[in-house]
């Protein structure tokens, strides 16, 4: 056991002997040549990219000029709110960046804003048997018998379209008898307005109201709808035929 101690004390003060031999410290003392360039070496250098340290400014242009306009009004805010020098960290970076956030959601809503226009305008161009332009109406009133056309209206079970027709019928004996004077730019208040001493405006007024109710409102009416609504047409084109 006593041996095997004193070896192990060799070893280790070996090792220690050893590790502190490589730490002494070697200089090199082989002559030195300095290298020497001529001017053709340091032409190509200048005119190796690699080689090029030199910082170029970006010119400002119009974006530049918005972009700082706009972040140092943001500094100054900024820096009033949280009483800083300068913007650091986060914040720096936030202001940075900010205004494109802006653009992009700018952008954004013009799109939006283009593409729900478009949607819309398309919605409005596809084709609706239940549609009838102001073209439309003059030559109904002046040119089609519109007793018949309610008819075929009634015989597709097209109620809306039927009750259209019965006010155009209205109007169209409005006009023949000199009640009102029909034009195409009129609105259904000024028809009113020229009815207003008449004894048929109170019959009148509820078949413009049932009108705009359900043609311009789009509601849907089944037949039984449209027969409550019938009465009120009929009633006024009965008192229209004894003027």
């Amino acid at each position: 056991m006593r041996s095997i101690l004193i070896l192990s004390y060799l070893l280790f003060s070996w090792t220690i002997l050893f590790a502190q031999s490589d730490t002494i410290v070697k200089y090199d003392e082989s002559d030195i040549e300095p290298i020497k360039f001529n001017k053709k070496d340091l032409n190509t250098y200048k005119s190796d990219k690699a080689f090029n340290y030199e910082e170029i400014k970006p010119e400002n242009n119009w974006w530049s000029d918005i972009t700082n306009w706009f972040y140092n009004i943001l500094r100054r805010f900024f820096e009033w709110i949280f009483g800083v020098g300068n913007a650091e960290g986060y914040l720096a970076i936030f202001l940075e960046i900010l205004p494109y956030l802006l653009l992009v959601l700018f952008l954004y809503l013009v799109i939006r804003f283009f593409v729900k226009s478009n949607l819309q305008g398309m919605g409005k161009n596809k084709k609706n048997p239940n549609v009838v332009s102001l073209s439309e109406d003059e030559h109904i009133i002046k040119n089609e018998d519109i007793q018949q056309l309610i008819k075929n209206a009634l015989l597709d079970k097209n109620y809306r379209l039927a009750i259209r027709y019965y006010y155009l019928l209205i109007l169209q004996l409005l006009s023949e008898r000199d009640m009102i004077d029909w034009q195409q730019q009129k609105t259904n208040d000024d028809y009113m307005a020229e009815l207003s001493d008449s004894n048929l405006l109170n019959e009148f007024g509820k078949a413009t109201l049932l009108y705009d109710y359900v043609w311009y409102g789009e509601f849907e009416i089944d037949q039984e709808r449209y027969e409550k609504a019938e009465v009120v047409f009929k009633s006024l084109k009965s008192s229209l035929t004894d003027v």
